[in-house]
């Protein structure tokens, strides 16, 4: 089932005011309602070979296994739907190719990423991450960051070491505990929910969640909410105005319409009770 018309989708990425190249990757494709983002690292441009095999990866597979897919399935053995598996698997693979590259090639030994993957279907979404670029969603004129952070900063907020706030100030708050293609085997966070009709979704990397504060993120999109292309331009501005001391990446995405499943469960259910 296409998703053109149903969800729009724009975004961005820049190198920022400080560095000389981008180690972040987005794609995007509005038919599967489906967006990736990837913020690299390592030496020798390696975070760019991983953020780049990661999204390429993840785009191809998605991309040749969603089309054969029958919506509103549930996996058996985890209980999430076909389509969370599937991305899941797709990241795994991600993983697999960029932690073989970093062991076939020297120049990139030790070469990873982060990323955050949406997909829409079935009037829900799922979200999976690795790593610290996160996922927002603006829903009744609330923002909410829906990821985690996998950092230590975000574990030592949790242990109650620092605040929020504190914390934006820290040396140590880029430093992650997850990434993809560092390790042979890789742990990935996967949510599920119900999407609603406008919506505003936003997967960025820490290039502005880092120079930006939530407030402004919010504002910011407010201010253009009917463009989310120019949302996501004003985005990249204003984390260059506050420095832009890291590559900066923003996906928007919004449903404008419903989008059931033929036939789905799910789907007949929320009708029910909407």
């Amino acid at each position: 089932m296409s998703l053109k018309g149903k969800i729009e989708i724009a975004g961005t990425t820049d190198v920022g005011s400080v560095r000389d190249h981008n180690e972040d990757a987005i794609s995007t494709e509005t038919s599967l309602g489906l967006a990736i983002l990837a913020d690299g690292m390592g030496g020798h441009r390696g975070g760019e070979v991983a953020s780049a095999i990661t999204v390429s990866t993840i785009y191809d597979t998605l991309c040749e296994k969603l089309k054969d897919l029958t919506n509103g399935g549930t996996d058996e053995k985890t209980g999430y739907s076909v389509e969370s598996m599937t991305v899941h698997d797709a990241i795994e693979l991600a993983n697999t190719n960029v932690f073989e590259s970093s062991n076939e090639n020297s120049q990139y030994r030790g070469m990873g990423t982060t990323v955050v993957v949406v997909l829409f279907y079935d009037n829900r979404f799922t979200v999976a991450h690795v790593g610290d670029s996160r996922l927002y969603r603006i829903r009744d004129g609330v923002l909410e960051q829906v990821t985690r952070d996998h950092s230590l900063m975000q574990e030592l907020i949790d242990r109650g070491f620092y605040t929020p706030e504190q914390a934006r100030k820290s040396l140590n708050k880029n430093l992650v505990t997850r990434a993809i293609g560092i390790e042979e085997n890789v742990h990935i966070d996967i949510q599920e929910d119900i999407a609603q009709i406008n919506d505003i979704y936003l997967l960025c990397s820490d290039g502005l969640s880092d120079m930006v504060e939530d407030d402004l993120i919010h504002e910011t999109i407010k201010r253009n909410t009917d463009n989310l292309e120019k949302a996501a331009a004003e985005l990249v501005a204003e984390a260059n105005r506050h420095g832009g001391k890291d590559n900066i990446s923003v996906i928007l995405a919004r449903p404008i319409k419903s989008f059931p499943a033929k036939n789905s469960l799910f789907s007949r259910f929320f009708d029910l009770f909407s």
